[in-house]
């Protein structure tokens, strides 16, 4: 009996303290969090809202005064979740130092990036982005992405097109847009074709491995408890052998190429490599080798940059292509664009100030990533007040940010071309192929992130995207197979559209398809 009694007074005393840990000032107020409770925080909310938690999530900011909430849970790191501006410009630049990405987040990608520049902080980060600012700069990298831009779009994305429309088959544009995407960042980052979207060849294991990583992975970042997946990682077992496998696959196809090039640069210069006018390679694998990195480290920043850029671009085109079948006089605004004599060259629509703000109108309502977290280094206070802890998970919620109508006005849930097309002419667009979006700030348009991680591929993904977007739309018109559906927005890693977009392909009139010649040059 006396045991039974010390036993329920210890249990009371750790229930006291769990609950005045877990119910600290803030995390819990009326309009700044999900309703908690004594010990298990909001896991009854959360639990509830599981299935919706970007829809839940925007609705808890809406209502918070200061559009940022506070995320308290059992078994979870407390988090701060923020759609204010000011907020994700203290985090992304006024305070940059005090919000690394954190271990959290490099143990879940570690084992697939590495040392990789998206998966690490401090001087290895600030090194390896100087040496891909520099790269990414270079004339030689850019004209690569236009020249392989213009042969998968003639060679096999226009063809698939064409072939669907010519069958009156529908056809997954997702799909297709995600394996043309596969193929044109492993040309420019590795040199190497996968063919993903050639039919005359069989599916790329290099292509499934990545799939089939990514999904794993961001299991992982949605799992409600970590300790979960890390005890399968130790014991080797489930989803987490399946990874281990898929990275292997995935690292070895890597180190084959980083060793098979390294023999042969050591071949005299023949001129035969497509690339510089020296005769040797231009992708990024290859100019990493010449700058004279170790192995391990090119492996690593080559699979970040086709992590990054596998889906991002294939995410926003097609919602992009779907939000135009719903908004069918934005489209014909696209087209005259395009037949006022677009540029039919990668790299030529740098001025088409229609197609950039659809493009952005689409990202600001679908980002390619829903939200980003950081680590709080040391303890810290936000703009609006809200109080940080050391160690507390701080995310900026972009997915919301764009629904914020204390941001973007009543209308923030339209998709309304005049928030952009209002900005003055040089804002909106930029000389050349540029993707300098003027007006609203970064911060309260970080799809690209802001500040000293602002997203280096960023030109080079609005090249890909209003290239893509004028060669399929000067050819076709897209039907939805089911015009009234609404799809799901799904947040991996990169989203996408739950169920793909599986539309019917009509082939356009002379009058709008004009030439069907895609230029080489347009430099």
């Amino acid at each position: 009996m006396i045991c039974y009694m010390l036993w329920l007074v210890a249990c009371s005393c750790l229930l006291l303290l769990l609950y005045g840990a877990r119910l600290r000032p803030g995390s819990c107020c009326h309009g700044q969090g999900p309703t908690s409770y004594p010990v298990i925080g909001c896991l009854v909310a959360f639990y509830r809202n599981r299935r919706r938690l970007l829809d839940w999530y925007t609705e808890l900011l809406a209502a918070s005064p200061s559009q940022t909430i506070v995320v308290d849970r059992l078994g979870a790191r407390r988090t701060v979740v923020t759609a204010n501006p000011a907020n994700v410009e203290h985090i992304l630049k006024g305070n940059f130092g005090n919000y690394p990405k954190g271990r959290p987040f490099t143990d879940v990608l570690g084992d697939l990036l590495g040392m990789g520049i998206f998966n690490v902080d401090g001087e290895l980060w600030y090194a390896q982005r100087k040496l891909v600012s520099h790269e990414f700069s270079a004339r030689a990298l850019r004209e690569l992405e236009a020249a392989v831009l213009e042969d998968e779009a003639r060679d096999r994305l226009l063809p698939a097109l064409g072939l669907a429309a010519a069958r009156g088959a529908a056809v997954d544009l997702q799909d297709l847009l995600r394996r043309f995407a596969f193929d044109v960042i492993c040309r420019v980052s590795l040199g190497v074709d996968p063919g993903c979207l050639d039919p005359a060849l069989p599916a790329p294991r290099l292509a499934a491995a990545f799939d089939a990583a990514a999904a794993i992975i961001a299991r992982r970042g949605a799992a409600p408890v970590a300790a979960v997946w890390k005890a399968k990682r130790a014991l080797d077992v489930g989803s987490e052998r399946r990874l281990r496998e898929e990275i292997r696959v995935i690292h070895e196809a890597v180190m084959d190429l980083i060793r098979s090039r390294r023999k042969e640069r050591a071949l005299p210069v023949n001129g035969g490599n497509g690339g510089g006018g020296d005769g040797r390679r231009s992708d990024l694998l290859s100019r990493m080798i010449a700058c004279g990195y170790a192995d391990e480290a090119i492996r690593d920043m080559v699979i970040s940059f086709i992590m990054a850029g596998r889906d991002t671009t294939s995410s926003a085109l097609t919602w992009f292509f779907w939000l135009l079948t719903r908004h069918r006089d934005v489209e014909r605004e696209v087209l005259g664009e395009i037949t006022a004599g677009a540029s039919h060259a990668a790299g030529g629509q740098g001025r088409m100030r229609v197609l950039h703000a659809a493009l952005c109108e689409t990202m600001r309502l679908y980002p390619p990533v829903a939200w980003d977290s950081k680590h709080a280094a040391a303890a810290d206070v936000l703009p609006d007040g809200t109080r940080v802890e050391r160690g507390d998970r701080v995310t900026y919620f972009q997915y919301g940010m764009g629904r914020m109508e204390a941001i973007w006005g009543a209308d923030a849930g339209e998709f309304s071309l005049k928030r952009w097309l209002a900005l003055p002419d040089d804002a909106t667009t930029a000389t050349a192929a540029s993707s300098t979006i003027g007006g609203p700030s970064t911060f309260k348009y970080p799809v690209f992130q802001g500040g000293p991680r602002t997203c280096l591929g960023k030109e080079m993904a609005f090249v890909q995207m209003k290239f893509v977007a004028t060669a399929v739309l000067r050819r076709f018109e897209l039907i939805p197979v089911d015009e009234g559906r609404v799809p799901v927005f799904v947040p991996l890693l990169t989203a996408h559209m739950a169920g793909g977009l599986n539309v019917t392909v009509r082939t356009r009139g002379d009058q709008i398809t004009g030439s069907t010649h895609i230029a080489a040059g347009g430099k």
